[in-house]
C-alpha cells in the first residue's frame, strides 16, 4: 500500500509539474483521503487546485493544513491568494502578515491582485 501511495505521489507530482493539474488532482486526492494529516500532500493538492481556479476546495484543504500546521508560511500565502481571487481581500491581509512574520519577507504583504 505505501508503494502505491508514494507511486500516485510521485505523478500527481509529476502533473503539477507539467500543469496539468486536474491530474495532479486527481493523483493526489485519493492519497489525501487515506492520509489526511500528511501536510506536504495536502499541500500540492490544494497548489493543484488553486491552479486550476478550483478555490472553494483550495480553501478547505488549506484550512486543514493550517489546522495542523499553523506555521506552515507557503499554506498562508496560499490561503492569502485564494482570499483574494474570491473577492474577499479583507480575510487575506491576516495571512498575508502571518506569512511575512513568518518568513520575515515583507514582501509578502503586497497583494497580487493590485
Amino acid at each position: 500500500m505505501e508503494d502505491m501511495r508514494a507511486l500516485s505521489y510521485g505523478l500527481g507530482q509529476q502533473y503539477f509539474e507539467e500543469r496539468d493539474y486536474r491530474g495532479a488532482i486527481r493523483a493526489l486526492l485519493p492519497i489525501v483521503e487515506e492520509t489526511p494529516d500528511d501536510v506536504g500532500t495536502r499541500l500540492l493538492l490544494a497548489r493543484a487546485y488553486f491552479h486550476s481556479a478550483l478555490l472553494k476546495p483550495a480553501e478547505k484543504h488549506l484550512v486543514e493544513i493550517l489546522d495542523r500546521a499553523p506555521t506552515e508560511s507557503y499554506a498562508h500565502l496560499l490561503m492569502a491568494r485564494t482570499l483574494e481571487r474570491l473577492s474577499r481581500a479583507d480575510e487575506a491581509t491576516k495571512h498575508r502578515r502571518i506569512a511575512a512574520a513568518l518568513t520575515g519577507d515583507e514582501s509578502l504583504l503586497a497583494s497580487q491582485s493590485l
